[in-house]
């Protein structure tokens, strides 16, 4: 949703935002994160959004990146893990915090955010330490790949279709990827790739 930011209220970790769109003023839930990248009252913005619909509600979250909001979307398939918790744990962690903290079993770290008690945050770090793997690599202490849309997200997500799990996937597409170097293909990468999680 490309618009302008017309207001903002902020709380303690997440917050709303305003967004105007063609003359329709938008309520936006969004983390404190995203509430600090979109910039001043005024200005356009870009804003990725994702619609919670129930019976007697409607709620539009917003998210400055893709990438946050497919971790939003992780982070809510763990039972106990609703919207405001979700986006607790994004106002609280970098992304990249929070990959490394999934893939070390750092419970700790995720209880730190506002909601998350430390029995929540060990169901969290357990189920989702093998599944994060596909939204960016957490392979223990290697490279974590970037999830944008490109040659490498699909070569991790192709690994895993092949039944590699997502952090074996993710390491071997690194070392794929540093071996061919940045400009390589999507099928030289897999075939490497498949060659290094063989080994």
């Amino acid at each position: 949703m490309i618009a302008k930011l017309t207001g903002r209220l902020d709380s303690s970790g997440a917050g709303h935002a305003v967004i105007d769109v063609g003359g329709v003023g938008y309520l936006v839930e969004a983390s404190a994160r995203t509430l600090d990248a979109l910039g001043p009252v005024g200005g356009d913005v870009t804003i990725h959004t994702e619609m919670l619909v129930g019976e007697d509600f409607l709620r539009l979250l917003g998210f400055a990146k893709a990438e946050e909001r497919d971790w939003f979307r992780l982070l809510t398939s763990v039972q106990g893990v609703g919207a405001k918790v979700a986006l607790a744990i994004l106002s609280a962690l970098e992304i990249g915090d929070l990959q490394r903290a999934l893939a070390s079993g750092d419970s700790a770290m995720i209880a730190r955010a506002n909601g998350v008690g430390p029995k929540l945050a060990q169901r969290i770090t357990h189920e989702l330490k093998d599944k994060a793997g596909g939204l960016g690599g957490i392979a223990g202490s290697g490279p974590i790949l970037s999830a944008a849309p490109g040659p490498l997200t699909d070569a991790v997500t192709a690994l895993t279709g092949l039944g590699f799990k997502p952090g074996e996937a993710s390491a071997a597409v690194a070392a794929a990827s540093e071996e061919l170097g940045a400009d390589a293909s999507l099928d030289a990468l897999v075939r490497v790739a498949l060659k290094k999680a063989a080994k």
